[in-house]
């Protein structure tokens, strides 16, 4: 069997709370009303940030162009393409280098 590859999105805001505010939920909800497979996650590297990986570019743009209309000062970001399981709250566990079985 083939694993998925993610690709990782950062969302970031200077002003805005981005936490405690349902914005993982609505990101989901997006993602399964638009029909696509989107993972979500609040940072816990980082604070005020959540993270999120689709499947493909036009996924990211679609929750892209939701987020500037909810998060007026929402900054997004790709930080990791191509991610097979990923981590999203703390992304240097995606290294696998890092790890033995």
């Amino acid at each position: 069997m083939k694993l998925l590859d993610w690709d990782i999105y950062e969302i970031s805001s200077e002003k805005s709370s981005l936490n405690g505010v349902m914005l993982r939920g609505r990101i989901r909800k997006l993602g399964i009303e638009s029909g696509f497979n989107v993972l979500v996650e609040n940072t816990e590297d980082v604070d005020n940030r959540v993270r999120f990986a689709v499947l493909n570019d036009g996924d990211a743009g679609v929750i892209k162009d939701y987020l500037v209309k909810v998060v007026a000062d929402a900054s997004i970001r790709l930080l990791e393409r191509d991610v097979n399981n990923p981590v999203l709250s703390k992304v240097k566990v995606n290294n696998a280098e890092r790890y033995t079985l």
